[in-house]
């Protein structure tokens, strides 16, 4: 593909994509999700966002705990789901990005100390 034609797509993809950057300690760099992206990670969270309140219902009118530990784990295997999504979007865009301008050590340095926090 022509560089012309690799600008005028990436900039494409930039008008239709929510921009966002992050401050990391060393640097800031900007994160770009697609408008389809967003829209899913956002519907699964306003899922969980649901299925939360339906647990604490459950909560206040005393419903068995096996039950509410049940509806628990679910949550706790949809957010598992939304953070998968999130880093493949992280590894498909940031990181190639990253590799593009040369900074891929301090991207990958960053994503390791997030995967740290996550995993724990």
């Amino acid at each position: 593909m022509a560089t012309s034609e690799r600008t005028s797509r990436d900039h494409d993809r930039l008008e239709d994509a929510h921009l966002h950057k992050h401050n990391h300690s060393a640097s800031t760099h900007t994160h770009i999700h697609s408008e389809e992206s967003l829209k899913r990670v956002l519907n699964r969270l306003s899922r969980i966002e649901g299925h939360i309140r339906g647990i604490k219902t459950m909560v206040q009118e005393s419903r068995p705990c096996p039950d509410v530990l049940v509806q628990v784990a679910a949550v706790r295997g949809a957010l598992d789901r939304v953070a998968r999504m999130i880093l493949d979007e992280h590894l498909t865009e940031c990181i190639g990005r990253a590799a593009k301008e040369g900074k891929i050590e301090t991207e990958i340095e960053e994503l390791k100390a997030a995967l740290d926090r996550f995993l724990l």
